[in-house]
């Protein structure tokens, strides 16, 4: 982690206290020091703006501050210390909002978070609260495999989406499982997402599914040493995926056909890798999906494609 000299004295800190009283007052200083300091967005939040919301909300023990009516509402001295506490971390360690505020929202649903897991943010979002409706499923599906689970974001959206489907949540790392623990109690789905300890497909035998969703690591070795300091906030596991970005990724195509029904489909989401993914297996017709909000590099293939390209998968 790099050293960072501090962005306030304690003179600018002071002089900031008394001088700014309104959640306007507050969030336009936020932005103009994010904008100063260069931080780095990207963890559920694309503007400055925005950053400064999550933050100043968490402080005023309020939801996402989407009414102009709170604008002119003033603060209370202990208010304005907390902020200018987080405001300080934010952009002296490059700590993500997420975790300063331990929550992140995925299809509008809040999710507990800490440096256990990836901060949610997948353009999967947009399928699910679509019902996966641009595919052909047979039906409703009634089993999914959330591969790769993280903080359970995305398991626990599709049990929403999917009000009658069990959801597997699967994950290598026990410390991930955790956090999703949390979540999947925090949404009372106890009884129908289920975290499950395995690397890749290894603790499913003979275990199929209607969907396959995984936002699998697929970072490369070059953009791993590239990446700004706030990604170095989060796990490593979660990230890196070999020299080209798709190790994993290349073991979960191979195995995925063994894991889906009749018509089923693998939903996978490589990110920037998807050129060398593409480059890799030229032979094979990736669904690359497009999204309204932003976002690229998720695939859709169905079973029989996994089949098609079997040998494919294996060699590589």
């Amino acid at each position: 982690m790099a050293d960072y000299n501090p962005m306030f004295s304690e003179s600018e800190i002071n002089d900031a206290l008394e001088a700014l009283v309104s959640v306007h007052d507050w969030l336009r200083f936020a932005v103009s020091r994010f904008n100063e300091a260069g931080v780095y967005l990207g963890h559920g939040t694309d503007n400055p703006w925005d950053e400064a919301a999550a933050l100043l909300a968490h402080c005023l023990f309020l939801p996402p501050l989407t009414d102009d009516k709170l604008l002119g509402v003033r603060l209370t001295m202990p208010e304005r210390r907390a902020f200018i506490d987080l405001l300080t971390q934010r952009i002296e360690l490059r700590i993500p909002a997420a975790y300063l505020t331990h929550q992140a929202y995925f299809c509008q649903l809040p999710f507990y978070v800490d440096q256990r897991v990836l901060v949610p943010r997948s353009p999967i979002a947009e399928l699910i609260n679509e019902k996966f409706s641009r595919f052909e499923l047979a039906a409703p599906p009634e089993r999914i495999l959330d591969l790769c689970t993280g903080s359970g974001c995305i398991a626990i959206a599709c049990a929403y989406a999917f009000p009658d489907a069990q959801v597997d949540a699967v994950d290598i790392s026990p410390d991930a499982l955790a956090v999703a623990d949390i979540n999947i109690n925090e949404h009372g789905l106890l009884d129908r997402v289920y975290p499950i300890l395995s690397d890749g497909y290894d603790a499913l035998a003979g275990q199929q599914y209607d969907l396959i969703v995984t936002n699998p690591p697929y970072v490369d070795a070059d953009d791993m040493a590239d990446l700004p300091e706030e990604y170095r906030h989060e796990p490593e596991l979660g990230l890196a995926s070999g020299h080209d970005g798709l190790e994993l990724t290349r073991r979960i195509l191979a195995q995925a056909a063994a894991h889906l029904t009749e018509h089923g489909y693998l939903i996978c989401e490589v990110g920037n890798s998807m050129v060398e993914l593409q480059d890799r297996y030229p032979d094979v017709q990736f669904n690359w999906l497009e999204f309204t909000a932003g976002g690229l590099g998720v695939f859709a293939l169905s079973k029989a494609q996994l089949i098609a390209h079997q040998h494919l998968f294996e060699e590589n």
